[in-house]
C-alpha cells in the first residue's frame, strides 16, 4: 500500500491546518496516511553558524527520513503575517540542508486554511512558488477560506468545498498510485 505523509505547517496544539490535513487524509481510499505533528520535530531557528558548530539538527534528519518514506504528501500551511509560521520555516530551512530537493519529485496536495476569507492565500502562493524548487510535484491544490464557517465537528460542512477537496485528494491518490 502506498504511504502518504500529511502535516500542517503549524505547531499550534489546536491547529486548524492540522484538522484540515487530518480530514483530507481520511478521504484517501487506497493509501495509508501518517499524520505528522511539527511539535515532534522542533528545531532552533536555522543559522549557518549553528550548523557549522553542531551539524544538522537531529529532528531535521528525522523529519527528512519521514519524507523519504512517503510516496506523496498532503501539506496544509498556516499563515503568520502573510508567510510561513516560524516553526515550519525553521524546520523547512534545516531539512533543506539535509537535501535541498527534499520532496524528491513526489506528488503533493498543497493546501491552506485560515479564519479569514482568503484562507491563507498569501502563504499558499508563497509555497506554490517555492516548493517546486525543492522538487515538490504539486498535483492538486485546495484553499479553504473562513475555516470556522466551513469546518465543523471534524469535517467540511460546505458541500462545494467538500467536493473540491475530495477531487483534490483523488487527484493526489491517482498520482501516487500511477
Amino acid at each position: 500500500m502506498k504511504k502518504i505523509i500529511a502535516f500542517a505547517g503549524s505547531n499550534s496544539y489546536t491547529s486548524i491546518n492540522k484538522q484540515l490535513v487530518t480530514f483530507a487524509g481520511g478521504l484517501l481510499e487506497n493509501s495509508a496516511v501518517e499524520i505528522l505533528d511539527l511539535n515532534n520535530f522542533e528545531v532552533p531557528t536555522y543559522s549557518v553558524n549553528l550548523e557549522q558548530a553542531s551539524g544538522i539538527e537531529a529532528n531535521a534528519q528525522k523529519f527528512y527520513s519521514k519524507l523519504e518514506e512517503a510516496d506523496g504528501f498532503i501539506i496544509s500551511l498556516a499563515e503568520h503575517n502573510g508567510a510561513y509560521t516560524s516553526a515550519f520555516k525553521s524546520l523547512f530551512d534545516w531539512v533543506s540542508r539535509v537535501n535541498v530537493k527534499m520532496f524528491q519529485n513526489k506528488p503533493v496536495l498543497l493546501m491552506s486554511t485560515a479564519p479569514g476569507p482568503r484562507g491563507g492565500q498569501s502563504v499558499f502562493d508563497m509555497a506554490a512558488n517555492r516548493f517546486p524548487r525543492h522538487n515538490a510535484a504539486i498535483v492538486s491544490t485546495f484553499v479553504l477560506p473562513t475555516f470556522g464557517d466551513h469546518f465543523k465537528d471534524g469535517k467540511i460542512v460546505n458541500p462545494e468545498f467538500l467536493s473540491k477537496l475530495t477531487h483534490a485528494v483523488k487527484t493526489l491518490e491517482t498520482s501516487v498510485l500511477n
